[in-house]
């Protein structure tokens, strides 16, 4: 909370004092914990995902405070469910005009982004030495998005370094881009910052829309770029450029949102007056913000012909590669669900046939579909009972569905009362608290979230 509270002392705003006051607050009560609880030297399972799960929540509501003490989000929910939009990437907000926050709020807002796309606890690993060694990978497991997760080198800390090297060096990349691009420097560092974690939280009413067609450009780019598997800019740091090109989850994330991005623009040029190069401009901004989940906007695409909008809807669930910034549900589990499916059908047209479903020329391992496979059942149950709380408020079946939609896969904005141009302030606490948990178990791949609610994980 150090940044922001400089930033407030820059500025000369009032509200920063309430990140000092928290952010000391907060070091002294980790300080005594630490001091109380004894410390594990290996994390197993149990421990991973409970930490994790646990840990993010905190972090939800610790982070709230500034926002709720300063007033400038009066309600502790309201505020809760801003910054855990935040933390988790998904940049839905409660507030109707995100301009009259101070300047050190809304950078705390997009910071939150930066911290949480690549996780937080990953974050941990990269600066800070832990007991375990290998063990840690429970933690990196736990809240890494994506079907399967594994060490990019022999050291764990080590692996955590490169993601955060080449995290940074994008980000940067970025930055330095919209600042030659003619973007204010406070804007460029909080759009990059936000990009970068796939959050999308603006600090203008239109959010992008109001800026130049270059800066519209870059931010396209790099929201693509930050949906892409990490593995394959590692691959291509190690000079393995044969396997950064063979994953198959980048071939197909490529293809998908370049195919849905041509779909959309012929289909705005036929309902439209607009040109086709105008429209392929939206369509492919706008489809790099919902399938990477970034949540940006140039415009509002609720107002565009169904067949956009259905595209636009699918796209949210596909979501952006495993081991990216991206939230949804992941084109590696798409590629997954599609060949087990084929592979059954044959298996009933040729029942001794023996089938193996394999990706990027490796067998898939029965572990990895069954998991993928649980992880549908689960996402079902879950958005159909969110769904279920969220129509108690009477309010239209698409608002509520994409309101589940956008908060449960990290998107940000929905379709009509929660569209790009619209906020998520007008449902009530408990609505509010449903779409919070499913922002978290969203972000954490689920698992990390119902494992709280089991009672084998409190047994000693």
């Amino acid at each position: 909370m150090a940044l922001p509270f400089i930033t407030s002392v820059v500025y000369g705003e009032s509200s920063g004092k309430y990140f000092l006051i928290v952010g000391v607050l907060a070091i002294i009560a980790g300080h005594i914990m630490t001091k109380i609880f004894s410390a594990e030297n290996h994390f197993y399972a149990r421990e991973g995902f409970v930490s994790v799960s646990l840990g993010w929540i905190v972090l939800g509501l610790i982070g709230a405070l500034p926002l709720w003490l300063s007033r400038e989000i009066p309600s502790y929910i309201d505020a809760v469910f801003e910054i855990v939009s935040g933390f988790t990437t998904t940049g839905a907000s409660i507030a109707p005009n995100v301009e009259v926050f101070s300047r050190c709020v809304n950078l705390w807002r997009c910071f939150s982004h930066w911290l949480g796309g690549m996780g937080v606890l990953v974050f941990v690993l990269a600066i800070l030495p832990m007991a375990g060694g290998g063990q840690n990978l429970r933690l990196i497991k736990a809240e890494s998005p994506g079907p399967s997760v594994s060490k990019l080198v022999p050291k764990l800390k080590t692996s955590a370094l490169y993601l955060y090297a080449i995290y940074m060096f994008l980000t940067v990349l970025m930055f330095v881009l919209l600042v030659l691009a003619r973007m204010p420097i406070f804007d460029a560092l909080c759009t990059s910052i936000g990009t970068a974690g796939t959050g999308g939280y603006g600090i203008k009413a239109d959010s992008i829309g109001g800026y130049s067609s270059l800066i519209q450009n870059i931010c396209t780019v790099f929201m693509f770029l930050f949906g892409v598997n990490f593995n394959f800019y590692f691959f291509f740091l190690m000079k393995r450029v044969k396997e950064a090109f063979s994953i198959e989850e980048v071939k197909w994330y490529f293809i998908v949102y370049t195919a849905a991005s041509v779909l959309i623009a012929i289909n705005l040029t036929f309902a439209t007056e607009n040109g086709f190069f105008y429209n392929l401009h939206h369509s492919f901004f706008q489809c790099a913000s919902v399938m990477t989940t970034t949540g940006f906007s140039t415009l509002d695409f609720d107002l565009w012909p169904q067949f956009s909008k259905m595209i636009m809807l699918g796209l949210m669930f596909i979501g952006a590669c495993a081991g990216s910034t991206g939230g949804g549900t992941k084109v590696s589990r798409f590629i997954i669900y599609f060949r087990t499916a084929k592979k059954e059908l044959s298996c009933l047209i040729h029942p001794r046939s023996v089938k193996i479903v394999k990706m990027d020329g490796k067998k898939i391992e029965h572990e990895v579909v069954r998991s993928a496979n649980i992880f549908l059942i689960c996402y079902v149950l879950i958005f159909a009972a969110s769904l279920l709380v969220l129509s108690l408020e009477n309010y239209d079946f698409t608002t509520n569905f994409s309101a589940v939609a956008a908060t449960f896969n990290n998107i940000g904005p929905g379709f009509n009362l929660v569209g790009p141009t619209q906020n998520f302030g007008f449902f009530n606490p408990l609505s509010k608290i449903t779409l919070i948990f499913d922002m978290l178990a969203g972000r954490l791949e689920i698992f990390p979230m119902l494992i709280l609610f089991s009672p084998a994980t409190w047994r000693k």
